[in-house]
């Protein structure tokens, strides 16, 4: 592995060489966001696009399982690689692969035992139920290859390798795109035909993240015989060692990922996971807060949600794509670095924030239009998106604050923020705005939430990262 960029390059250059790659991975799936909310709006069937609305979730629920191995191995494999322990990083990246995959297995049993009820909590009512239950079923039928591709997605850039982690993303994506309008028009399957495009998206991206991981990578591994060892001390792992540790008699092997590295991965991936999951419950409680204001309210903001989501997904890309660097600096007590790199990040992401904010403020009313041609869900649509456009700056400090806190593995930190901004926050906003101002108040209930998520944020960084405010504080 080449330190190079970890250590000695200009830190705008080192953090847009890994960021950069995630930030077009992200554009990618914006893109098929849009197509695939686009060939479901114009299937002209609004209880067909509230019903995926609300099913949607459970696809988000999914890449919140796969960051818990995704953005938690990867935190502690950048740090393990910031402190030169090469062969525990090799080994934790297996363990990430195959614990990915029986998660996946454990849904797909517990999703299809469990589906009536599921979406039943999800608000799904009888117009809407089909749609749901056909967009559900391919989901979660998906569920090892969605949470198994989040894995390699993420350490393989704490690895130094972003281009990679970002074609196997837009390969998926692409396949996608392609297929989409065939199974949703073409074959007429509807709800079913958006899932099931990415259930066959999603293989085509794991089968190129393997192909990577053993032809390509040799920091990372997904030879299982890795996560084995003999007790007579054995410890390297290079090919011969691997196959004496094969060999050995299986009452003489134990398990060669280290308990407190296996805790790291959960305390900082649970976190991370928690952070999608209730980016899940935020749509839900959004959902069901306006279903008494109709479907076309639930249509109109799952339209919107969609268009936040394109600069909140940028956002996203340029925090969570420098997270190995930060990891890196700070396993290694680069004390300096890490905070010019965190100068560097807060200002940049919040000018961007700005920015993006202007755009999709002044485009709202056709973008609105290019989804959908019912002229009551664009109006509806329009002000929903204005309103939470109001606090992307505010996301934008959150999102940084938390990439750190998983970055430097302040779990505590993590785990705060993550319950916070569309868990704890958002339903006492929701709450709150209904009762104060109405269907006016569900509407503006996340921007406020936004704000208060923010000002944790700050407080949060100056508790746990004292030492670093004091040098940021003082001059290179």
């Amino acid at each position: 592995m080449d330190n190079t960029l970890f250590e000695h390059a200009p830190v705008p250059r080192a953090y847009f060489s890994l960021a950069l790659p995630v930030v077009c991975s992200m554009l990618v799936t914006l893109v098929y966001n849009a197509v695939d909310t686009y060939f479901i709006a114009h299937t002209g069937n609004t209880d067909m696009v509230a019903g995926v609305s609300l099913a949607a979730p459970v696809f988000t629920a999914m890449i919140a399982l796969g960051d818990l191995f995704g953005l938690g191995g990867s935190s502690v494999i950048s740090r393990l690689f910031g402190q030169g322990r090469h062969m525990e990083a090799k080994r934790l990246s297996v363990f990430t692969f195959y614990a990915a995959i029986l998660t996946g297995l454990l849904v797909i049993a517990l999703g299809f035992a469990f589906e009536g009820p599921i979406l039943t909590m999800l608000g799904a009512d009888a117009s809407t139920m089909p749609h749901a239950s056909a967009y559900y079923r391919w989901i979660i039928a998906a569920a090892p290859f969605i949470i198994l591709s989040m894995g390699p997605g993420n350490t393989l850039r704490a690895a130094g390798l972003p281009l990679p982690s970002m074609l196997g993303t837009v390969i998926g994506t692409v396949v996608n795109i392609a297929l989409n309008p065939l199974f949703i028009h073409v074959f007429g399957w509807g709800a079913a035909g958006s899932a099931g495009a990415t259930f066959v998206a999603n293989i085509v991206g794991d089968v190129y993240f393997i192909w990577v991981l053993v032809r390509r990578c040799d920091s990372l591994s997904i030879d299982p015989r890795l996560l084995w060892r003999r007790d007579d001390g054995v410890q390297n792992a290079d090919a011969g060692a691997a196959r004496a540790i094969a060999s050995a008699a299986p009452r003489r092997a134990r398990f060669a990922v280290p308990g407190n590295l296996i805790g790291q991965v959960v305390a900082i991936g649970v976190p991370a996971s928690l952070t999608n999951i209730t980016q899940s419950i935020g749509v839900i409680l959004v959902n069901l807060f306006l279903l008494p204001y109709g479907n076309d309210a639930v249509a109109a903001m799952g339209i919107a949600l969609k268009i936040v989501m394109i600069a909140v997904l940028i956002l996203v890309g340029f925090a969570f794509g420098a997270q190995p660097l930060i990891g890196y600096a700070y396993g290694g007590s680069h004390m300096r670095r890490l905070a010019d790199i965190l100068r560097f990040a807060y200002g940049f992401q919040c000018a961007l924030a700005l920015a993006m904010t202007a755009v999709l403020w002044l485009g709202a009313r056709p973008l609105m239009g290019f989804f959908i041609d019912d002229p009551t869900i664009i109006d509806l649509g329009t002000g929903m998106l204005r309103v939470q456009l109001l606090s992307t700056v505010c996301v934008a400090v959150v999102l940084v604050t938390t990439a750190t806190f998983q970055s430097a593995g302040k779990a505590v930190g993590a785990l705060i923020l993550a319950v916070s901004r569309q868990g704890v926050m958002l339903l006492a906003t929701l709450a709150i705005g209904e009762r104060v101002a109405g269907y006016q108040g569900v509407i503006a209930a996340q921007a406020f939430a936004d704000l208060a998520t923010a000002v944790l944020a700050v407080a949060l960084f100056a508790v746990l990262l004292r030492p670093l405010l004091g040098i940021w504080k003082r001059p290179a």
